[in-house]
Protein backbone atom coordinates (compact mmCIF):
# COMPACT_ATOMS: atom_id res chain seq x y z
CA UNK A 1 0.00 0.00 0.00
CA UNK A 2 1.41 3.37 -1.01
CA UNK A 3 0.38 6.31 1.12
CA UNK A 4 3.10 8.45 2.66
CA UNK A 5 6.45 9.54 1.31
CA UNK A 6 7.52 10.13 4.92
CA UNK A 7 6.21 7.85 7.66
CA UNK A 8 5.18 10.70 9.95
CA UNK A 9 4.26 13.72 7.82
CA UNK A 10 4.09 17.04 9.64
CA UNK A 11 0.85 18.65 8.54
CA UNK A 12 1.14 21.73 10.73
CA UNK A 13 3.60 23.73 8.53
CA UNK A 14 1.26 23.25 5.57
CA UNK A 15 -1.67 24.46 7.66
CA UNK A 16 0.23 27.43 9.05
CA UNK A 17 1.36 28.58 5.59
CA UNK A 18 -2.18 28.42 4.21
CA UNK A 19 -3.73 29.97 7.28
CA UNK A 20 -1.32 32.89 7.19
CA UNK A 21 -2.22 33.50 3.54
CA UNK A 22 -6.02 33.09 3.58
CA UNK A 23 -6.95 33.80 7.20
CA UNK A 24 -10.10 32.51 8.87
CA UNK A 25 -12.49 31.43 6.10
CA UNK A 26 -15.63 30.83 8.22
CA UNK A 27 -16.62 27.81 6.11
CA UNK A 28 -19.26 26.21 5.72
CA UNK A 29 -21.78 29.03 5.06
CA UNK A 30 -25.27 28.35 6.33
CA UNK A 31 -27.82 29.78 8.73
CA UNK A 32 -28.81 26.39 10.15
CA UNK A 33 -27.52 22.80 10.26
CA UNK A 34 -30.22 21.76 7.80
CA UNK A 35 -29.14 24.44 5.33
CA UNK A 36 -25.59 23.09 5.59
CA UNK A 37 -26.83 19.59 4.83
CA UNK A 38 -28.82 20.74 1.81
CA UNK A 39 -25.74 22.60 0.59
CA UNK A 40 -23.57 19.51 1.04
CA UNK A 41 -25.91 17.49 -1.17
CA UNK A 42 -26.40 20.19 -3.80
CA UNK A 43 -22.72 21.05 -4.13
CA UNK A 44 -21.89 17.63 -5.57
CA UNK A 45 -20.35 18.19 -9.03
CA UNK A 46 -21.05 21.91 -9.19
CA UNK A 47 -19.66 25.28 -8.09
CA UNK A 48 -20.89 26.77 -4.83
CA UNK A 49 -22.31 29.87 -6.55
CA UNK A 50 -24.82 27.60 -8.29
CA UNK A 51 -25.80 26.08 -4.95
CA UNK A 52 -26.34 29.53 -3.43
CA UNK A 53 -28.91 30.34 -6.11
CA UNK A 54 -30.83 27.15 -5.34
CA UNK A 55 -30.73 27.73 -1.58
CA UNK A 56 -32.00 31.28 -1.98
CA UNK A 57 -34.95 30.00 -3.99
CA UNK A 58 -35.77 27.38 -1.36
CA UNK A 59 -35.62 30.04 1.35
CA UNK A 60 -37.83 32.40 -0.64
CA UNK A 61 -40.49 29.67 -0.83
CA UNK A 62 -40.15 28.86 2.88
CA UNK A 63 -39.07 25.30 2.10
CA UNK A 64 -35.63 25.09 3.67
CA UNK A 65 -36.63 22.71 6.44
CA UNK A 66 -37.10 18.92 6.56
CA UNK A 67 -40.90 18.94 6.37
CA UNK A 68 -40.84 21.36 3.45
CA UNK A 69 -38.58 19.17 1.34
CA UNK A 70 -40.39 16.02 2.38
CA UNK A 71 -43.79 17.20 1.18
CA UNK A 72 -42.93 19.31 -1.88
CA UNK A 73 -43.63 17.72 -5.27
CA UNK A 74 -40.56 16.45 -7.07
CA UNK A 75 -41.14 18.53 -10.18
CA UNK A 76 -41.44 21.73 -8.13
CA UNK A 77 -38.26 20.96 -6.21
CA UNK A 78 -36.44 20.20 -9.45
CA UNK A 79 -37.20 23.67 -10.78
CA UNK A 80 -36.11 25.36 -7.56
CA UNK A 81 -32.72 23.62 -7.51
CA UNK A 82 -32.15 23.57 -11.28
CA UNK A 83 -29.13 25.92 -10.96
CA UNK A 84 -27.21 23.29 -9.01
CA UNK A 85 -27.07 20.93 -11.99
CA UNK A 86 -28.17 17.27 -12.10
CA UNK A 87 -31.33 18.64 -10.51
CA UNK A 88 -33.42 15.50 -10.98
CA UNK A 89 -30.74 13.34 -9.35
CA UNK A 90 -30.26 15.86 -6.55
CA UNK A 91 -34.01 16.06 -5.97
CA UNK A 92 -34.02 12.30 -5.36
CA UNK A 93 -31.01 12.63 -3.05
CA UNK A 94 -32.58 15.42 -1.00
CA UNK A 95 -35.80 13.41 -0.77
CA UNK A 96 -33.86 10.31 0.31
CA UNK A 97 -32.14 12.21 3.10
CA UNK A 98 -35.27 13.90 4.49
CA UNK A 99 -37.15 10.60 4.31
CA UNK A 100 -34.33 8.94 6.27
CA UNK A 101 -34.40 11.79 8.80
CA UNK A 102 -38.19 11.43 9.15
CA UNK A 103 -38.18 7.64 9.50
CA UNK A 104 -35.16 7.34 11.81
CA UNK A 105 -35.38 10.50 13.92
CA UNK A 106 -38.89 11.87 13.42
CA UNK A 107 -37.41 14.69 11.37
CA UNK A 108 -35.12 15.90 14.19
CA UNK A 109 -31.51 16.75 13.38
CA UNK A 110 -30.88 17.19 17.10
CA UNK A 111 -31.82 13.56 17.70
CA UNK A 112 -29.77 12.41 14.72
CA UNK A 113 -26.63 14.13 15.93
CA UNK A 114 -26.97 12.65 19.42
CA UNK A 115 -25.80 9.34 17.93
CA UNK A 116 -22.15 8.37 18.07
CA UNK A 117 -20.81 10.00 14.93
CA UNK A 118 -18.97 6.88 13.76
CA UNK A 119 -22.17 4.87 13.88
CA UNK A 120 -24.11 7.75 12.32
CA UNK A 121 -21.58 7.92 9.49
CA UNK A 122 -22.25 4.27 8.65
CA UNK A 123 -25.98 4.96 8.55
CA UNK A 124 -25.61 8.10 6.42
CA UNK A 125 -23.57 6.15 3.88
CA UNK A 126 -26.56 3.87 3.39
CA UNK A 127 -28.72 6.83 2.31
CA UNK A 128 -28.95 6.89 -1.48
CA UNK A 129 -26.70 9.58 -2.92
CA UNK A 130 -24.68 10.21 0.25
CA UNK A 131 -21.03 9.28 -0.26
CA UNK A 132 -18.08 9.64 2.07
CA UNK A 133 -17.35 13.30 1.35
CA UNK A 134 -21.00 14.31 1.73
CA UNK A 135 -21.47 12.26 4.91
CA UNK A 136 -18.35 13.75 6.48
CA UNK A 137 -19.36 17.28 5.46
CA UNK A 138 -22.70 16.73 7.19
CA UNK A 139 -21.01 15.40 10.33
CA UNK A 140 -18.32 18.09 10.55
CA UNK A 141 -20.14 21.21 9.44
CA UNK A 142 -23.75 20.51 10.46
CA UNK A 143 -23.15 18.17 13.39
CA UNK A 144 -19.93 19.67 14.79
CA UNK A 145 -18.32 16.22 14.88
CA UNK A 146 -14.50 15.81 14.71
CA UNK A 147 -14.11 14.07 11.36
CA UNK A 148 -11.93 15.32 8.50
CA UNK A 149 -13.47 15.91 5.07
CA UNK A 150 -11.45 14.78 2.07
CA UNK A 151 -12.17 16.17 -1.39
CA UNK A 152 -10.52 16.33 -4.80
CA UNK A 153 -8.57 19.47 -3.88
CA UNK A 154 -7.13 17.76 -0.79
CA UNK A 155 -6.03 14.76 -2.83
CA UNK A 156 -4.47 16.90 -5.57
CA UNK A 157 -2.52 19.15 -3.20
CA UNK A 158 -1.16 16.30 -1.08
CA UNK A 159 -0.21 14.29 -4.13
CA UNK A 160 1.64 17.19 -5.78
CA UNK A 161 3.54 17.85 -2.57
CA UNK A 162 4.64 14.25 -2.23
CA UNK A 163 2.60 13.43 0.87
CA UNK A 164 0.37 10.76 -0.68
CA UNK A 165 0.53 8.51 -3.69
CA UNK A 166 -1.92 8.53 -6.57
CA UNK A 167 -3.78 5.43 -5.43
CA UNK A 168 -4.36 6.51 -1.81
CA UNK A 169 -7.96 5.84 -0.78
CA UNK A 170 -10.36 8.30 0.81
CA UNK A 171 -10.04 6.47 4.12
CA UNK A 172 -6.25 6.52 4.03
CA UNK A 173 -6.14 10.26 3.38
CA UNK A 174 -8.66 10.91 6.13
CA UNK A 175 -6.68 8.75 8.54
CA UNK A 176 -3.57 10.77 7.71
CA UNK A 177 -5.17 13.94 9.04
CA UNK A 178 -6.98 12.35 11.96
CA UNK A 179 -3.86 10.52 13.13
CA UNK A 180 -1.46 13.45 12.92
CA UNK A 181 -3.72 16.32 13.99
CA UNK A 182 -5.72 16.93 17.18
CA UNK A 183 -9.36 15.90 16.93
CA UNK A 184 -10.60 19.48 16.77
CA UNK A 185 -13.75 20.58 14.95
CA UNK A 186 -12.53 24.19 14.37
CA UNK A 187 -9.16 22.94 13.12
CA UNK A 188 -10.71 20.41 10.75
CA UNK A 189 -13.15 22.99 9.40
CA UNK A 190 -10.49 25.59 8.75
CA UNK A 191 -7.95 23.12 7.34
CA UNK A 192 -10.47 21.74 4.88
CA UNK A 193 -11.55 25.24 3.86
CA UNK A 194 -7.92 26.27 3.35
CA UNK A 195 -7.26 23.28 1.10
CA UNK A 196 -10.39 24.03 -0.95
CA UNK A 197 -9.35 27.66 -1.43
CA UNK A 198 -5.81 26.64 -2.33
CA UNK A 199 -7.15 24.15 -4.86
CA UNK A 200 -9.41 26.74 -6.45
CA UNK A 201 -6.84 29.54 -6.47
CA UNK A 202 -3.48 27.89 -7.06
CA UNK A 203 -3.53 24.09 -7.26
CA UNK A 204 -5.88 23.92 -10.23
CA UNK A 205 -5.75 21.16 -12.83
CA UNK A 206 -3.07 23.25 -14.51
CA UNK A 207 -1.14 24.42 -11.42
CA UNK A 208 -0.49 28.12 -10.81
CA UNK A 209 2.41 27.85 -8.41
CA UNK A 210 3.45 31.50 -8.57
CA UNK A 211 2.29 33.16 -5.37
CA UNK A 212 1.07 29.93 -3.80
CA UNK A 213 1.85 29.94 -0.06
CA UNK A 214 3.06 26.34 -0.40
CA UNK A 215 5.57 27.26 -3.10
CA UNK A 216 8.79 27.76 -1.14
CA UNK A 217 10.41 29.34 -4.16
CA UNK A 218 7.46 31.67 -4.78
Amino acid sequence: MCLYVSKVPNLFPLYESLNAHFGDLHWWPGESPFEVIVGAILTQNTAWRNVEIAIKKLKAKGLLHPEGLLTIRDDVLEELIRSSGYYRVKTRRLKSFVLYLHEEYDGSLERMFLEDFRHLREKLLRVKGVGEETADSILLYAGEKPIFVVDAYTRRILQRHGIICEDASYGEIQKLFMTHLPHSVPLYKQYHALLVNTGKTFCTKTPRCGGCPLNKEG
